[in-house]
């Protein structure tokens, strides 16, 4: 049987995996010129969530866990920035803007709760 990781069990590490998929797909559509730009921040950023927060449980102080917390909540905030520029740009319909910004709060909702359990125990 595969041993299952503490950050495997968690909700937030599961919805930005599934983030992750969603900025693929969406990103498949962008022009070519966009490979080296937003294309590559966009999904180095939804990658970047869901690792940071793998990589926090591994830490043993609360400060750590807590640290990568703080820097997955960062990716957050810069990959709704370029999902808002994707959208200016018209590479990105409004319904899949809207529905990435959506996953988004509910992430950064689940992140604060998990930052503010590790600040306060």
């Amino acid at each position: 049987m595969m041993k299952l990781f503490s950050f495997e069990k968690l909700k937030v590490w599961q919805k930005s995996r599934e983030l992750s998929v969603l900025i693929y797909n969406s990103t498949k559509t962008y022009p070519d010129n966009e490979r080296f730009g937003l294309i590559s921040q966009m999904r180095r950023c939804s990658v970047s969530i869901s690792s940071n927060i793998a990589e926090g449980t591994g830490r043993h102080s609360l400060q750590d866990k807590a640290r990568f917390t703080e820097i997955t909540f960062g990716s957050a905030m810069e990959l709704l920035n370029q999902t808002i520029l994707s959208n200016d740009l018209g590479l990105l319909s409004d319904d899949i803007y809207k529905t990435i910004r959506m996953e988004l709060t509910e992430i950064t909702e689940m992140l604060d709760g998990l930052y503010k359990s590790q600040k306060n125990s």
